[in-house]
């Protein structure tokens, strides 16, 4: 029995053009990607196999193109198509922070933007947004990587890049590679670090995300993000 002897009202690609995309599963809008099944199974009973096997989903997606092509039921084209859907993803999630617009005053969209960027990362990774004095963004940098466990930030870089972009606000993020996105005591203290030296040249630092499994972490929203200490004149 295949999708096509399966009641309409059944079939994922009817079911998504009459309920809306949320109402499929995982399997089913995996089976929209793959458009057929492996092994004599159907394109849903397929999706579910690899889930079963190598998933959940984002396990699975996570995974390089390079080696879903080895995955029963997937192979070169398929697993371009999903790279290909997933690169969409992250693009449509970028144009929410299109240079121009103030990023400043939507950190929803920012935090959905940067735990798409570095959720499932195997390594730490540390990046910046660099803004102008009306929180418009004005680029997207990553800055350092590390191992599983940590990353080497260095302010004087940081300090340097913000410079370089004439930005008057950052927003900083890092990754857990472990999954657990509470910021550790070395988080609380590179953030005040940064906060100092940037206050320094006259930047201002919004926010720092930890990105994890769940919603990311912001500094600001748990008020781990002090006043800077004013600067002496004269």
């Amino acid at each position: 029995m295949t999708i096509h002897d399966w009641p309409i009202d059944e079939r994922p690609r009817e079911k998504l053009l009459a309920r809306g995309p949320a109402a499929l599963s995982d399997a089913e809008l995996l089976a929209l990607f793959l458009g057929s099944g492996f092994g004599g199974r159907d394109a849903v009973q397929t999706a579910r196999d690899l889930l079963q096997a190598h998933g959940p989903l984002r396990v699975l997606l996570d995974r390089p193109a390079s080696e879903l092509t080895r995955l029963p039921g997937l192979g070169p084209a398929r697993s371009c198509a999903l790279a290909a859907g997933l690169e969409l993803a992250h693009r449509y999630l970028a144009a929410e922070l299109q240079q121009g617009d103030c990023v400043g005053e939507n950190p929803s969209a920012v935090g959905r933007y940067l735990q798409h960027r570095l959720r499932g990362q195997a390594r730490e990774v540390f990046m910046a947004l660099f803004l102008d004095n009306r929180h418009r963004l004005l680029a997207c940098e990553e800055l350092f990587q590390g191992t599983i466990n940590a990353a080497p930030v260095y302010p004087r870089e940081v300090v340097r890049r913000a410079l370089l972009h004439n930005a008057a606000a950052v927003i900083l993020s890092h990754n857990h590679p472990s999954g657990d996105p509470e910021p550790s005591a070395a988080d609380t203290r590179i953030t005040r670090e940064l906060q100092q030296a940037l206050a320094m040249v006259d930047v201002r630092l919004l926010d720092h995300f930890v990105v994890g499994e769940g919603r990311p972490v912001s500094f600001a929203e748990r008020g781990l993000l002090p006043k800077p200490s004013a600067r002496p004149h004269g």
